[in-house]
């Protein structure tokens, strides 16, 4: 397939590793998000304005893409297909929760009540959520486990134990760009396992 003539080099090197990335190369996946994960989490956070969503968002447009890299042609600049991709996720992410938000400051008129607040329950979980919960963490466990190392080790040093990223970083002296790299990367091949087994985490 030809490339645009009008590339830039960065974009010709894009596509080089789109086509690694195509093969297999996981170094290829994890070069792209290195180029681009602060890019698209700061076009999300523009959109969405909620750090801890930006985040997640980003990792699911990553992963909508990587799902469709076979689709991407070099017509366009790989970032330009990229950032749409983003884009249009956060498009979906705001017409969603416009239609499944209400603020719990919110008053409601129900005909009887006309000033009544919605009642938020109490954070003690009963025996029920407890199990449940338990039930989430086990899972989780699973498919971390299925994962590759560095991913699985990563993950594991992030999350069950908590250590920093400047900490992994020391661990296993890499970089620290990196190591926020394959985290980045492990987070939406987590996603990408929890989505094709249908369970609810």
């Amino acid at each position: 397939m030809d490339v645009n003539k009008n590339f830039s080099k960065k974009a010709r090197e894009d596509y080089e590793l789109v086509i690694s990335a195509l093969k297999g190369e996981q170094a290829a996946f994890t070069a792209i998000m290195v180029r681009y994960r602060e890019p698209i989490y700061y076009l999300v956070l523009k959109m969405i304005r909620n750090e801890s969503d930006a985040e997640d968002i980003s990792i699911e447009a990553f992963e909508k893409a990587f799902q469709k890299l076979n689709q991407y042609t070099p017509e366009y600049a790989f970032s330009t297909w990229l950032f749409r991709i983003a884009t249009n996720h956060c498009i979906d992410f705001i017409r969603k929760k416009k239609l499944n938000t209400t603020s719990i400051d919110e008053f409601i008129d129900d005909g009887e009540n006309p000033a009544r607040r919605i009642q938020v329950g109490g954070n003690t979980k009963d025996p029920e959520e407890k199990f449940i919960e338990k039930q989430k963490i086990e899972s989780m466990h699973k498919f971390v486990d299925i994962l590759d190392d560095p991913y699985r080790s990563l993950v594991k040093m992030r999350y069950f134990k908590e250590l920093t990223y400047e900490e992994i970083a020391d661990i296993r002296e890499v970089p620290l760009g990196t190591v926020k790299a394959q985290l980045f990367r492990a987070r939406a091949l987590l996603a990408d396992l929890i989505r094709k087994s249908k369970t609810n985490i």
